[in-house]
């Protein structure tokens, strides 16, 4: 009989095996990216001190596309590039969150690159 993949299982999987390699620090902290059906949610973390530093979505107002498209992952990525800037954190480690770097995860990063961040 053939099983059926479990695809949320694999992500987180390979979410795990990211995050082993990967950690944010104080001077570097970790963009952690996080992909629903609906929506896009975006943070920066320190996991020395375990703080959420920076945080943006397709739920915040500044937001205008409320879905999970590229469109949408430009106008986040460009939002969280803003923000970190204003509490002066301009190089981060991306953590894809196990998602495959094509996209909505792709576009995302490009706009908080082209927004000033450094990864």
């Amino acid at each position: 009989m053939i099983s059926k993949v479990d695809r949320k299982m694999e992500r987180e999987r390979r979410h795990a095996r990211v995050r082993r390699k990967i950690s944010g620090t104080a001077e570097r902290p970790r963009l952690c990216v996080y992909r629903s059906n609906t929506n896009l949610y975006v943070q920066i973390i320190d996991d020395v001190a375990g703080n959420t530093l920076v945080s943006a979505s397709t739920l915040d107002k500044e937001v205008k596309t409320k879905y999970a498209n590229k469109e949408a992952a430009k106008e986040v990525g460009a939002l969280i590039a803003k923000r970190a800037l204003e509490k002066n954190i301009k190089d981060v480690v991306f953590d894809r969150g196990g998602y495959i770097y094509h996209g909505v995860v792709k576009e995302l990063a490009e706009a908080a690159r082209s927004g000033g961040l450094n990864f």
